[in-house]
């Protein structure tokens, strides 16, 4: 069972927390995570391309020269698509790109980021999330007093207070924020560093178990 030490937000170490094994200590498995992030990333995708078939490409109401005798080769149309200006052969419409994966699958994948995070030494658990201030430098000194630098991505529970410590953040490029309930693989693994509120810590090890 990892055991982690709990910050508060002046940095200094409070006590010991124990984290569920099941969650926080598996073996971390590596294609489950891959299949996750290529379906999210999927599923980004806007599909909104899209091309002009022949059909809807305007003009082409007459024959663009006779057929015979020009020594060129017959054209019926100049919105064919071999012409300058003609519509497109099998171009891109647009598209669903999503698609799903078993529910197990994105368990398992979530739980094995969740531990690579406490194996590469990129986790962080403290008190709380609370802030009497909005301003943005308050939590500027909060990150360095936790010593986080690129890519944070703090969690909480979504009972807990955060309003102050969210609206904070929203200025600070390398500051993410994320609820239990929103968890997703894809900015775990993109954030390179993972701090999680004491009860944001052990509701994860209950729910994702």
């Amino acid at each position: 069972m990892p055991k982690l030490k709990v910050y508060s937000l002046d940095g200094k170490e409070l006590r010991d927390i124990a984290l569920a094994e099941e969650v926080f200590g598996i073996e971390p498995h590596k294609q489950a995570m891959f299949d996750v992030v290529v379906m999210q990333r999927a599923s980004m995708r806007q599909g909104t391309h899209s091309t002009k078939t022949r059909s809807e490409v305007a003009g082409g109401g007459r024959k663009p020269f006779r057929q015979k005798g020009t020594g060129r080769a017959r054209q019926g149309s100049i919105r064919e698509v071999q012409m300058r200006g003609g519509g497109i052969a099998f171009g891109p419409k647009p598209r669903n790109y999503g698609y799903k994966l078993n529910r197990k699958v994105r368990r398992l994948a979530l739980r094995s980021v969740l531990s690579l995070k406490v194996v590469e030494d990129a986790f962080k658990v403290i008190e709380n999330l609370s802030l009497e201030s909005t301003k943005t430098k308050e939590f500027v000194k909060v990150m360095s007093n936790l010593q986080l630098g690129r890519k944070t991505l703090f969690v909480a529970s979504a009972t807990e207070e955060w309003d102050n410590a969210y609206l904070a953040m929203r200025n600070i490029p390398d500051a993410m924020f994320l609820t239990v309930e929103e968890l997703n693989v894809y900015d775990l693994m993109n954030a390179d560093k993972l701090v999680m509120t004491e009860e944001a810590a052990k509701l994860a090890g209950e729910v994702f178990a």
